[in-house]
């Protein structure tokens, strides 16, 4: 009977967003308020309809409702409580169900907090935030109803959640990336909204732009999540593989960096307001184009979702649609929007420009590895294989660039600058770079890297030069003490989102050029050494666990004789799954880590294990920047400038006709 419920309620929240998507639009088209006033309500009801809906799945998760066939395909009575209760979006139907909660989530909230937007503004707004919902709604009830009942013939027992979910880290990873695929849906609404009145003045930019940095720092908390599970827990020791789903999240946030920095130059200067509506269809687009190819079938990946083609065919008529409609109107609408470009070839705008331009270049490199093996396959051509190679080297490139620009970028002024009041900043940097760098790199490893000395230069060069424009700006009108009290968290914002991807550069670097990986037989009593560390295999104890049974292989490991650590890595058998699983135990330190997978035992021989031993420098340092970059998102936004009042409002129609 629950489960009845939270279907009832999952068709009436489809109900109540139709409405969303008609009244409110139709009355700010009418210039009818009563209409209008009805976005919100209707809002807080498909959001309370879907969170009813979503509750229910739950509790037919966490009671063991085996009539369900979703719950009887993803979970099992054995699976402890939280791993039943996540299970619901461990498979197709319940992670679409979260998903259009999540879409709900939103639009709650930009209902509850944009109290301070003209009612029209929000209205259309909310309107098209409700057309999205219709969307997922449609696609879950006509092609994945998690509701679907098995009666009379129901098994005893469920098949079990795939083991590779079974993580702490998927708890938490899928509604990270989720959050930061559909918060896009709100700077895409914001743009659709403000096209549809032909007007797009820095008003729309500064509401729109807390949003996109919330979504953006949800992305990447979910994609540095998604890197770290990757990293532990299928054992081959790898934190990004270039898989096509993993470049599924990749492209939405590579699009979503590009309009958090076009959002600030619309908001400031008035400028760029072409291309930043462009780049909010295209993130949001792309984060459909991420759910296209997960859920539609056309991929093998742990990742992916397995789904039948009709469902694909409904994402992709729906990505047409959404597409094609947004970049219909910007056609009819665009041609509207005024341009102010009177800014000089060395100025500020033009440096974000130019990121702007690199970031996207990166997209396309993305997007072209990513679809082309997929269209040749599907064209008849044959399978085409477009691997890590490709992408490192291509980043490789464009790194730089970007990097030096991302360091020169703060020190220009807006609309125009001299390349002589920036010089001295630009050559003192260099030479520190240029130093360091090579120092660490000759001190680092018994080995020169160059491209990890050039890592290392490229993450100076940002800090050495975010350091002097600190210095600038904190004595520009007071001494540096008092003057650094005084800035902005927008700027703190901005100099630790930066100096975050510095760090990230020099994870990247130091682990893609100097690890090593090692693929050894040993048996217990037996040691390896590797850089300088010697790890003595102890032996083997068993170890169940409530729906498994393995074993614990114990590894003590020394320095020069002075011991460092106890690991145990661990082999899981799943007898409902029938699989057998990894689990890698590993040292973590700041500059290292050491790490330990067990691999199948040798035949014809009795004690004999295949083992693989890594040691991993500066990794921690990839999921460390995301960590800054994500604490610099969140100060972006808590900065009083985006608080939703009348005063916001007026000051940013002020900052746009001053600009």
């Amino acid at each position: 009977m629950i489960a009845e419920l939270g279907h009832f309620a999952l068709i009436l929240a489809l109900g109540f967003s139709i409405l969303l998507s008609i009244f409110p639009l139709y009355g700010a088209s009418t210039n009818n308020r009563t209409l209008m006033g009805m976005a919100r309500p209707l809002s807080w009801g498909m959001f309370l309809t879907l969170l009813f809906s979503f509750g229910t799945l739950l509790w037919a998760f966490y009671s063991n409702d085996f009539t369900l066939q979703y719950v009887a395909s993803n979970s099992n009575s054995q699976l402890p409580w939280y791993y039943r209760l996540t299970a619901v979006w461990g498979a197709h139907e319940g992670s679409l169900l979260l998903w259009v909660l999540i879409q709900a989530i939103w639009t709650v909230a930009v209902a509850s907090f944009s109290r301070g937007m003209p009612l029209e503004s929000i209205s259309r707004v909310l309107a098209v935030m409700g057309m999205i919902s219709v969307g997922f709604l449609l696609f879950i009830i006509l092609t994945s109803n998690p509701f679907l009942s098995i009666l009379p013939y129901f098994p005893v027992d469920g098949r079990d959640l795939n083991p590779l979910l079974q993580d702490p880290g998927l708890i938490i990873h899928p509604p990270m990336l989720y959050m930061g695929y559909v918060g896009f849906s709100v700077a895409f609404s914001f743009a659709i909204a403000s096209l549809m009145t032909g007007s797009l003045d820095t008003a729309w930019a500064r509401w729109s732009r807390p949003w996109t940095t919330a979504a953006w720092v949800f992305l990447t908390v979910g994609i540095a999540l998604g890197s770290w599970w990757a990293y532990y827990e299928l054992g081959w020791g790898g934190w990004w593989f270039w898989d096509p789903v993993e470049n599924a999240s990749f492209m939405p946030w590579l699009a979503g960096t590009a309009l958090m920095h076009s959002l600030a130059v619309t908001e400031k200067r008035g400028t760029f307001k072409a291309w930043t509506v462009l780049l909010a269809i295209s993130a949001f687009s792309l984060s459909l184009l991420g759910t296209f190819l997960v859920r539609s079938g056309i991929l093998v990946s742990v990742h992916s979702f397995a789904s039948d083609p009709a469902r694909g065919m409904f994402i992709l008529a729906f990505l047409a649609i959404v597409i094609g409609g947004s970049l219909l109107l910007f056609a009819i609408k665009g041609s509207k929007v005024r341009v102010r470009g009177n800014y000089s070839l060395f100025s500020r705008e033009n440096a974000l420009l130019s990121n702007n331009i690199l970031l996207i270049a990166a997209l396309v490199v993305v997007m072209i590895g990513t679809l082309l093996p997929l269209v040749h396959k599907q064209i008849g051509m044959g399978s085409v294989s477009i691997g890590a190679p490709f992408f490192n080297s291509l980043f490789t490139w464009l790194i730089v660039p970007f990097s030096i620009i991302l360091g020169i970028g703060p020190l220009i002024r807006w609309k125009r600058d001299n390349l002589s009041s920036v010089k001295m900043p630009i050559l003192l940097s260099a030479v520190i770079s240029v130093v360091l760098a090579v120092v660490i790199g000759l001190m680092s490893a018994e080995q020169f890297k160059p491209l990890a000395t050039l890592g290392w230069f490229l993450a100076i060069w940002i800090v050495s030069m975010h350091c002097f424009e600190l210095y600038q700006r904190a004595t520009h009108r007071h001494s540096f003490m008092v003057g650094i009290t005084k800035l902005q968290r927008s700027h703190w914002a901005m100099m630790l989102g930066h100096i975050g991807l510095a760090v990230t550069i020099i994870g990247i670097a130091m682990v893609q050029n100097y690890s090593i990986e090692r693929d050894v037989r040993l048996e217990p009593g037996q040691t390896f050494d590797i850089q300088g560390y010697q790890f003595h295999f102890d032996g083997l104890r068993d170890h169940d666990g409530p729906n498994y049974e393995g074993f614990i292989a114990d590894f003590t490991i020394t320095d020069d004789g002075k011991f460092v650590n106890t690991l145990h890595a661990e082999k899981r058998y799943y007898h409902t799954a029938g699989s057998m699983m990894t689990e890698a135990a590993i040292d973590a330190g700041l500059t290292r880590d050491l790490y330990i997978a067990m691999g199948e035992k040798l035949d014809g021989t009795d004690n004999a294990w295949a083992v693989r031993i890594y040691y991993k420098p500066f990794i921690r340092w990839i999921w460390l920047g995301a960590i800054f970059m994500a604490i610099g998102g969140i100060l972006a936004i808590s900065d009083k400038r985006y608080r939703f009042n009348k005063k916001s409002k007026l000051n940013a129609n002020k900052s746009g006709q001053e600009a």
